[in-house]
């Protein structure tokens, strides 16, 4: 996208040369050329940064049949995710552990408090919340009754690749989630 406006940038920037103050005419090119390049980055990077939320919007949002639809519009079928989550390492996976989280905290949300982006990777620092209740009564092997909530922070680093993600590498801090919700230490 940013060859073409070089280009023209250069061509003009050559016009303008051949026509008089030459030290003035490059000053002002090189300024346009800087602006222009730096906008591009800035939208690029911000392009990157909407595809990602979309992830933890479908986190923070109790999955239904439309779901891998809507999945489908930005992540990659076959999207890798390092550790692989209990419903695989796929798009496919990454759908069915939706609904196994939704199943067992109701209120899941994942809260993005920072997003940086370098290259085609974007990585966010998050919050992920909720309240496990799931019919069996556990979480993560922690007998739960549905009273206390849990808040940890997780940290991703995306990569995505023609408007899609295409892998995650991700941390979340579940051994605090279940020290929170778990019994008390009475």
């Amino acid at each position: 996208m940013r060859k073409p406006i070089l280009s023209i940038m250069l061509a003009v920037m050559l016009i303008l040369v051949s026509c008089g103050d030459k030290e003035a005419h490059m000053k002002k090119i090189k300024e346009e050329v800087t602006n222009e390049l730096n906008t591009q980055m800035e939208n690029e990077k911000e392009a990157l940064k909407e595809i990602v939320r979309n992830f933890y919007q479908a986190l923070s949002t109790t999955p239904n049949d439309n779901t891998a639809a809507g999945v489908s519009e930005w992540m990659a079928i076959d999207w890798k995710s390092t550790p692989t989550p209990a419903g695989g390492a796929d798009m496919e996976g990454f759908v069915k552990t939706l609904f196994m989280f939704h199943g067992m905290i109701p209120d899941l949300k994942w809260d993005v408090q920072e997003m940086l982006v370098d290259g085609n990777q974007v990585i966010v620092r998050s919050i992920a919340s909720g309240t496990p209740n799931s019919p069996e009564g556990y979480f993560f092997g922690t007998p739960t009754d549905g009273t206390k909530k849990f808040e940890v922070m997780t940290i991703d680093i995306h990569t995505v690749e023609d408007g899609k993600m295409v892998s995650a590498h991700h941390v979340e801090d579940w051994l605090t989630a279940v020290g929170q919700v778990g019994p008390s230490k009475e």
